[in-house]
């Protein structure tokens, strides 16, 4: 919102200067973005009037002038195609300053006497307009300082209001925040009613109540829209950034800045029959006023008549029934728009207007008739003509009604951590017209129709706070009786992992939770993925099912920087399902690609494999303390290669997926080098096993090696799961040391190598009892999995 501040005084005028001002509206949540003045900075420009012109001698396009400044007359040589006698205009005489540090000084001009210079707006920085000389209205008083005759000893102050104060969106809102901000009376314009001189009516049908729920309109005949705009609302207007048009528009336009309700006019000869309120029609056309032709859904609402529409209800009106220089009759409306119902219209279409600005905020309900008696006046002072009644229908039913909000003082000082009195709270509320009832430190506040953002007590504190200032609320340090809070031992939560990971070599990313659809499918094919309904953009339209597509594309985005050894991780939310039965399950992943260790002169290039990555896994699970409650078992993956891939189980259920990313989908993806990725449901991986103290034994260990003959097929988990199961209770580690297939072994068998230690806590075990146990586990291996020694 930009006002001007002599426009914003003729309201309220606290004791305050400009600075105080400005950083009091900044306090109190009005953050003021810039002060700029209306006009640049010049001196010893006059009200000029042209007393006769003649042709310059030795220029076709220079004029030779007789200018006067009320008692003098001087010869000034001009160039402006629009420069005649009997025109005002602002004189430079000699000795002005100009903008730019540009002075005036006599001159010759193609060898003629120039004595001063006539400026046209853009030289003085009051506007664009550089066509020709700035014509001033015929009652300007010669000699007068045109920054006197024109109040240019101002500035322009842009408000950046945030979404819930749309009562601010105007003078009269912003008048009420400075008088309730100073305690200082605000004066606003008297608007009587208008009284009808004719009893022509348009008839108003409003089919669609709960989007429109209140609509006036009122026909104005013959007036006279080749009268101009008084200077004072011209000036206005340009100093809120808006351009004046004619006189119909800029009433509505200034109306719309002074009370804040948005208004259009009507060119009543091209409307068929009456108005209707309507929903559009699908695929409906409509030309706007900018130009650009539309096509409608049924979802907007329009103002139509009985063929067609005319408007986009709150946004903008259409090209065939705006108002031109030939119109002779208005049709005005004022209206109530439903917030929800205009929400989102304007941006859907690709425009932005004012009046959508603050309807999409919400418009003060009761301030439609207001409006429109005030913009009846204006345009019958202006440019003539006869009023007619208004015509209004309303639905009370769909009108907001916001119910009384309770007040306490207990709660103010708990909040504020300062006590206000009784008494100011009463006035503070009330100076914004807030209607309060009761006492004694509790009260009921009835919140008026401009501010539908306040609907709770907090939002009644957040208003004294305001008023009150921020700065003056005391600094106080929260006070809480705080007991320690009991750690679970038994689990490893998320920092935890996170450190982990980060220790092995690991980076920490974060990605987007919606994907590109194309990418969901080459994880998840077959799978309907959850898609928004309005996204950021068309590659970033589904909920992720898995968070290795964000991972894959981060690597890729590495790779491509010249990046080979890459590892990165992230904790977040998969998305499973449709909105009907959506599961969103925190997840754990992680990527591994390029070479096992950094380039260094002390060790190789090896490139990681299946068992880099499954090593971290396995820290992972171990991370709670039950790693012994997994398994890895083989499996199959869409997006992971056969052969390669690992379901991860904990005691039969589903915990993740490991492996190597498939090569059909690597080559889709251009990815020219090996990638190992994982999955791991965060729930199930956090809750592990109660440390528990084990006395160390003081005797000696045995330890036995075997090396085992078996079928490729055969997983080595099942037989380290047999042998622990076979060896006694008094087995302290088992170890996989040695995997072998190749030459002296039959090609569909492997050998398995494996270290067995056995301890008693109480005494030295003896050959027998370690022979016995060995026995047991290979009958055992030799019948279940067909194991033998190896030779």
């Amino acid at each position: 919102m930009k006002f001007s501040e002599q426009w914003l005084r003729s309201w309220v005028s606290p004791q305050a200067s400009r600075d105080e001002l400005v950083a009091r509206l900044s306090m109190a949540g009005l953050e003021v973005d810039s002060v700029s003045p209306v006009a640049g900075a010049f001196s010893g420009v006059i009200v000029g009037e042209v007393l006769s012109t003649e042709q310059h001698p030795d220029a076709d396009k220079l004029r030779v002038c007789q200018v006067s400044n009320g008692s003098e007359t001087f010869q000034v040589v001009c160039g402006a195609p629009n420069v005649r006698p009997g025109l005002k205009i602002p004189f430079a005489t000699i000795g002005a300053e100009l903008p730019g540090d540009f002075k005036i000084k006599k001159a010759k001009l193609r060898g003629v006497e120039s004595n001063g210079m006539l400026c046209s707006a853009s030289e003085l920085q009051i506007s664009e307009d550089n066509e020709g000389l700035l014509e001033l209205p015929a009652d300007a008083p010669v000699g007068q300082d045109i920054r006197e005759y024109f109040e240019l000893n101002d500035v322009s102050i842009e408000v950046d209001l945030t979404p819930n104060r749309g009562d601010c969106l105007s003078l009269a809102g912003l008048a009420r925040e400075v008088g309730a901000l100073y305690d200082a009376p605000v004066t606003r314009p008297q608007i009587a009613a208008v009284a009808p001189a004719h009893d022509e009516v348009r008839p108003v049908d409003v089919l669609a109540p709960q989007a429109c729920p209140r609509y006036l309109g009122r026909v104005v005949r013959n007036v006279d829209l080749s009268k101009p705009s008084p200077r004072w609302m011209v000036e206005r207007l340009r100093r809120a950034d808006v351009r004046s048009i004619d006189a119909a528009v800029d009433v509505t336009n200034y109306v719309m800045l002074e009370l804040g309700q948005p208004m259009h006019a009507f060119d009543l000869d091209v409307i068929q029959g009456g108005i209707r309120v309507r929903m559009a029609e699908e695929g409906e056309k409509l030309v706007l006023l900018d130009g650009q032709e539309v096509t409608l859904r049924a979802d907007t609402l329009v103002i139509a008549d009985h063929q067609r529409a005319l408007a986009i209800a709150g946004v903008m009106g259409g090209e065939h029934s705006g108002v031109s220089a030939t119109t002779r009759d208005l049709f005005l409306e004022s209206a109530f728009f439903d917030t929800i119902a205009v929400a989102g219209k304007a941006r859907s279409y690709g425009l932005h207007t004012d009046s959508s600005h603050r309807f999409e905020r919400g418009v003060d309900s009761q301030l439609a008739r207001e409006a429109m008696e005030r913009a009846t006046a204006l345009l019958l002072e202006i440019v003539g003509g006869e009023a007619g009644p208004i015509i209004e229908v309303v639905d009370p039913a769909q009108l907001p009604n916001v119910t009384p909000i309770s007040l306490r003082a207990e709660r103010v000082e708990q909040m504020l951590g300062l006590k206000l009195d009784d008494e100011l709270i009463v006035k503070l509320l009330g100076a914004l017209g807030l209607s309060v009832e009761g006492g004694a430190g509790q009260w009921q506040v009835k919140v008026p129709s401009h501010r539908f953002d306040i609907s709770l007590e907090v939002d009644l504190i957040e208003e004294l706070a305001r008023l009150y200032g921020y700065n003056r609320l005391p600094v106080r340090y929260p006070q809480a009786r705080l007991a320690p809070q009991t750690k679970a031992e038994a689990v490893a939560d998320l920092p935890v992992l996170r450190r982990l990971l980060v220790a092995r070599g690991y980076q920490e990313a974060i990605t987007y939770s919606f994907i590109d659809p194309k990418l969901f499918e080459l994880f998840s094919p077959g799978v309907k993925p959850l898609t928004l309904a309005n996204p950021i953009s068309a590659d970033m339209a589904a909920m992720r099912a898995s968070l290795w597509p964000g991972l894959v594309k981060a690597v890729e985005h590495n790779l491509n920087r010249q990046q080979s050894r890459v590892r990165l991780f992230e904790s977040g939310l998969r998305f499973v399902g449709q909105l009907d039965e959506l599961k969103q399950e925190p997840m754990l992943a992680g990527v591994i690609t390029g070479s096992r260790l950094p380039e260094s002169w002390a060790h190789g290039r090896d490139s990681v494999d299946f068992f880099d990555a499954k090593a971290d896994v396995e820290a992972l699970l171990a991370a709670a303390g039950d790693a012994t409650s997994f398994a890895f078992v083989p499996g199959e993956h869409s997006a992971l290669h056969p052969g390669q891939t690992a379901r991860i189980e904990r005691d039969g259920r589903l915990v993740g997926y490991l492996g190597a990313i498939h090569p059909e989908l690597a080559k889709t993806l251009g990815l020219d080098q090996p990638l190992f990725l994982f999955e791991l449901l965060l729930g199930e991986i956090t809750a592990g096993r109660m440390p528990a103290f084990k006395e160390l034994s003081r005797f000696p260990e045995v330890r036995r090696d075997l090396a085992l003959l078996v079928d490729r097929d055969v997983p080595a988990q099942n037989l380290l799961a047999d042998i622990r199961e076979q060896a006694g209770e008094w087995l302290t580690d088992l170890r996989l040391f040695d995997v072998y297939q190749g030459k002296g072994i039959d090609p569909l068998r492997k050998s398995l190598a494996v270290g067995l230690t056995w301890q008693h806590p109480s005494r030295t075990l003896n050959d027998d009892e370690v022979s016995t146990a060995t026995q047991n586990i290979l009958t055992s291996l030799e019948q279940r999995f067909n194991a033998t020694l190896r030779n």
